[in-house]
């Protein structure tokens, strides 16, 4: 029935689309090769069958096989062309005059947040992010992250001989960019909004068509309840500024926003703030939340892996304090642990790729790309090439250990050049704090060893990946009464 109603607003998003366009004549333009498949429909339904059954990877090279790096194709009603390859990977993130597609779905579920803004105001935005998520405020955050991922691994899986993976590493990672975002405040927003957060991150993707039960429907009544909570938040932060004035450091990001509108780096409104809140989680907790996932998948098969891991991690544990929190210093030595992250990264990308929507005419290679064209890059095209990969299948971190070897813009999990995420050096963090703990407490074993995954459109697996749980050593006492006493003032 549910697929049923998406293939219905599929279509009716499409008539709708075919009703509204306004028709332009492309005979003076020197187009790419390719097809536009079924008219209206386009390879639209090929593309979502592809991600599901996760043959997305030999969809793309097929298309590139028959037409060339650079071919033209029609996804959800519009004409899009797919570029391949490291120098078309360069282009797309560094062009000006390619804009992040913004969906009507994504305006209508986040408003004016760093995922729909553009121009100066994005420009804005990014800089505000960026001054935020700087590696020497990063540092500061390292205690932070710690204490949040204790907390939870305290809560839900200490004392678990079974957990799902997934859904507790989307609550992890929930809880630990609300701590960034919201300070005290974090474990009621979690406890409290949780489910919405996940509705909400699914219908990002989804039609625009506001029916109840339906995918966008759900997430725009999660939208409006966690509008309200974060507003009236902000609400607070906004009068404590006013009266207390520059006594208010910036501990959250609220409060970092608020004092830069005050100086006049921006002129966001307190409802554009709280949008941008919605952004910023949304856009971090999803894509760490699959790296944990599938990190944990294959460690579970790479025995020789996760000892080496262990060996990193135990070391470090057993020079610190059980009590004291990890430190950027130790973050800093976990070296192999990272390049296990990024080799996870690489095989199974967070994100499948990126539309971009031409602003204005463009050239790529000797083809025009119309104004209001999409574009569309695809990560495992570069990332699971044996030109740049040897082995591109086989999961081994050491491919990492020369960075220098890789060629630039062919491996791209944070993007690349100015467009490239402001919160890369917080995610590493972030990761590295989480398989710390959980590789030095715990081993596991697959319940299902050949669980299949699909792209949802982030990697899924089809049974949330389900583990035995064993446990090495027992967790430290420390913020454990913390841990269970939660106030909930959502």
């Amino acid at each position: 029935m549910a697929f049923l109603m998406l293939v219905a607003a599929l279509l009716a998003f499409l008539f709708l689309h075919l009703l509204t366009k306004k028709h332009r004549s492309y005979s003076t333009y020197n187009l790419p090769p390719g097809d536009f498949g079924i008219p209206v429909v386009g390879q639209t339904f090929s593309l979502l069958r592809s991600l599901r059954s996760n043959t997305d990877d030999q969809w793309f090279r097929a298309r590139v096989k028959k037409y060339g790096p650079v071919s033209k194709m029609s996804v959800l009603g519009s004409p899009t062309v797919l570029l391949a390859g490291p120098a078309a990977n360069h282009f797309i993130f560094t062009n000006e005059n390619l804009a992040l597609t913004q969906t009507r779905a994504l305006r209508a579920l986040l408003g004016r947040s760093i995922l729909t803004l553009s121009g100066d105001e994005l420009k804005q935005v990014r800089s505000a992010v960026q001054g935020y998520l700087r590696p020497e405020m990063v540092r500061r955050y390292v205690g932070k992250v710690d204490h949040e991922v204790r907390r939870q691994i305290k809560l839900y899986w200490v004392c678990h001989d079974t957990v799902t993976i997934l859904p507790l590493a989307r609550r992890l990672t929930l809880g630990v960019i609300c701590s960034i975002v919201f300070s005290h405040e974090a474990a009621a927003i979690v406890e409290a909004l949780a489910a919405d957060f996940q509705f909400l991150g699914d219908a990002i993707l989804s039609f625009p068509v506001n029916i109840p039960f339906t995918r966008f429907g759900k997430g725009m009544e999660s939208s409006a309840k966690i509008r309200k909570a974060i507003t009236r938040i902000a609400q607070k932060r906004e009068d404590s500024l006013l009266q207390e004035g520059h006594a208010v450091s910036s501990t959250d990001f609220i409060t970092h926003m608020l004092i830069l509108r005050n100086q006049g780096a921006h002129s966001l409104t307190l409802e554009d703030i709280v949008d941008n809140v919605m952004g910023i989680i949304i856009g971090a907790h999803g894509t760490t939340s699959a790296l944990i996932t599938f990190m944990i998948r294959y460690l579970a098969n790479e025995q020789d892996v996760l000892a080496q891991i262990t060996e990193e991690q135990d070391e470090i544990a057993d020079n610190k304090g059980t009590e004291d929190a990890l430190t950027w210093e130790h973050v800093s030595r976990m070296k192999y642990t990272w390049k296990a992250a990024m080799e996870t990264l690489r095989i199974v990308p967070p994100v499948f790729g990126s539309f971009r929507t031409a602003t204005k005419d463009i050239k790529y290679q000797r083809y025009d790309i119309p104004r209001g064209w999409k574009v569309l890059a695809a990560q495992s095209i570069t990332h699971l090439d044996s030109r740049f990969f040897n082995e591109p299948t086989k999961f081994d971190p050491s491919r990492f250990e020369k960075q220098s070897s890789i060629p630039p813009y062919s491996f791209l999990p944070f993007g690349g050049g100015p467009r490239m995420c402001p919160g890369t050096e917080f995610s590493r963090v972030e990761i590295m704090v989480v398989m710390h703990y959980l590789v030095t407490q715990f081993r596991w074993k697959l319940c299902y060893k050949d669980e299949t995954y699909i792209k949802d459109p982030k990697p899924t697996p089809v049974f949330g990946l389900p583990v035995e749980l064993e446990l090495r050593r027992p967790p430290s006492t420390a913020d454990a009464s913390n841990a269970m006493s939660i106030q909930f003032n959502i």
